[in-house]
């Protein structure tokens, strides 16, 4: 079987680095090339794939001219011609380019450069996003920052308004979070939740969802306002909103089941909720059954819940999943039955001990049990 190649060899590797030189020698013909790529491949095998991103970024500061403008306008100068082509789910761009945003956060976010660094990351962005990026001068610089960015978002690229949306997240992954309130890109997002590109909108219900964590209030009446407008389509609209609401569905938020036109307290009953095998032997699945049973009609949103040991057995941990929605009229009987592998994952560290299943509808926790995993 022939081994896999790692992700960060795959997306940045000699060949792009290589192009990555050939595009600046092009336009600067004083840039030493091979001397570049030499002094960034010797250390890319002990570096993961940001650090390859951020050690690119430094070599370029070295052998690009020391002022900071002129090493601007050439690396701006070396991208290739910008594709806007129909987006894609994952469009985060070319990452042979990905270290330019990275050197425009390391060395130009200051007051001096400020006003160069923010139109930099604009036309960069075009090629490779600078989500992670735009958030340092966010931190740094917030007013003028959001100016800016509230342009952006009105901007004839969908690549742009993506960043106006994603930059200004809350949380985003790998990223520093931004440290303003979320009301302050509110106006922002009013001016892309009507986009005609789901690559804006996803990022926007998203973003919204991050808010969710800390002010679930804002995000339904946000919501609300924006379904009232009839600015969007109302299939989208569907979409934005179930992806902003999903962490509030999962933690069982009242008033988003409300929101949705959910009953809080649903008429069900949930018996023989059993697990197949118990013990789970690590690595096979955890497999469980349960009915429902209406006693009026009910729109239903049914979730299992996961609680797993710590490694000191002292508490755990839990996960959210999503098992089913449904619609039952009433006295309609809903067997349910899933299969949940039990394996390990980077994100996730399984111990030996007693695991406890519960069964979430509309945010209700309608029924619970326990089982053993082994094998770890």
């Amino acid at each position: 079987m022939e081994a896999k190649i790692p992700l960060k060899d795959q997306i940045l590797n000699k060949e792009r680095v290589t192009t990555l030189a050939q595009d600046i020698q092009r336009v600067y013909p004083g840039f030493d090339g091979s001397g570049f790529t030499r002094v960034v491949l010797d250390k890319f095998p002990e570096l993961e794939l940001k650090a390859r991103i951020a050690w690119i970024s430094e070599s370029l500061h070295k052998f690009l001219p020391d002022n900071y403008a002129k090493a601007v306008q050439i690396l701006l100068d070396s991208l290739p011609p910008h594709d806007d082509a129909e987006p894609t789910e994952t469009d985060f761009g070319i990452f042979t380019y990905a270290a330019y945003p990275d050197f425009v956060a390391k060395y130009g976010c200051n007051k001096e450069n400020l006003v160069l660094s923010l139109k930099a990351l604009k036309e960069i962005t075009k090629r490779f996003t600078a989500e992670d990026s735009i958030r340092y001068f966010i931190n740094a610089f917030p007013k003028e920052s959001f100016a800016e960015i509230l342009k952006w978002s009105k901007d004839s690229d969908y690549h742009v308004r993506r960043l106006a949306s994603e930059g200004t997240r809350p949380i985003l992954p790998w990223s520093p979070r931004i440290t303003t309130p979320p009301e302050d890109a509110m106006p922002i997002l009013d001016n892309l939740f009507a986009d005609s590109s789901r690559f804006v909108t996803r990022s926007v219900a998203n973003h919204l969802n991050d808010v969710s964590r800390t002010n679930p209030d804002l995000v339904l009446a946000t919501l609300h306002r924006w379904k009232a407008s009839g600015k969007q389509d109302s299939k989208e609209m569907e979409f934005i909103t179930r992806q902003a609401l999903r962490t509030l569905i999962k933690t069982g938020h009242p008033s988003t089941f409300t929101f949705l036109g959910f009953s809080t307290d649903p008429k069900v009953s949930v018996s023989g909720l059993r697990i197949k095998t118990n013990p789970v032997v690590l690595g096979n699945s955890l497999e469980f059954e349960l009915i429902i049973t209406a006693q009026k009609d009910e729109q239903l949103i049914i979730d299992y819940i996961l609680r797993f040991p710590n490694k000191v057995g002292s508490g755990h941990n839990k996960k959210v999943f999503k098992l089913k929605p449904a619609t039952l009229r009433k006295g309609e009987v809903l067997t349910l039955f899933k299969k949940h592998p039990m394996r390990q994952m980077t994100t996730r560290k399984l111990y030996n001990g007693t695991y406890r299943l519960e069964i979430q509808i509309n945010g209700k926790r309608m029924a619970e049990t326990t089982f053993e995993v082994r094998g770890v």
